[in-house]
This record gives C-alpha cells, structure tokens and sequence, in this order.
C-alpha cells in the first residue's frame, strides 16, 4: 500500500529534505515543464524500469494531477517500492515550474 502527501507537504520535503521525485507522465508534457530534479519515467514505460529502482529509496511520484501517479504507486507499491503519491500533481506545483 502507498501513502498520498498534499503538494505543500511535498514543497516542504523537497526544499528541506533530500527526496527521490519520479515524474511518470508522457514525454510530451514533460517537455512543457517539470520540476527540476525529477527523474522522467513515463507511466506508459513503467514497467521497464521497476527493476531498477531501488526498494531502499521512497520514491514520490507526480503526474498532472495525482491520478496517473497513483496507478503508478500502486504498481511499484505491488513490487516492495516504497512510494508516495502527490496529490494534485505539477497543476500544483508552486516551486520553479518552467
């Protein structure tokens, strides 16, 4: 099972703390802007890289807004990933969005 985190109580850890940020939606919205630092691994791709992820590491997960990183913690949860949903995604995102 995975936990939900609202986005300000994510801005908050990822200004003062040191955490693992996966950004799973399409290529071509990533290209529109992201948070910086977020490692980009497409939903639709996902699979593909549970392999490499790290079962020692929480990884906070954002989409648009929360739906499709949902899916995707729960995916990555099933394999032992230790996850956190953002909730209302990058259509929240306050910090340095481009």
């Amino acid at each position: 099972m995975y936990k939900s985190i609202s986005m300000s109580e994510f801005e908050h850890k990822w200004n003062n703390e040191n955490v693992t940020l996966i950004d799973v939606r399409e290529l071509d919205e990533w290209e529109t802007g992201h948070v910086e630092g977020a490692q980009h691994i497409p939903l639709s791709k996902l699979d593909e890289y549970v392999n490499q992820l790290d079962k020692n590491t929480p990884y906070y997960v954002m989409c648009h807004s929360g739906g499709r990183s949902a899916m995707a913690c729960q995916r990555l949860s099933a394999e032992g990933i230790d996850t956190v949903n953002i909730l209302g995604g990058i259509s929240a995102w306050k910090g340095d969005k481009v």
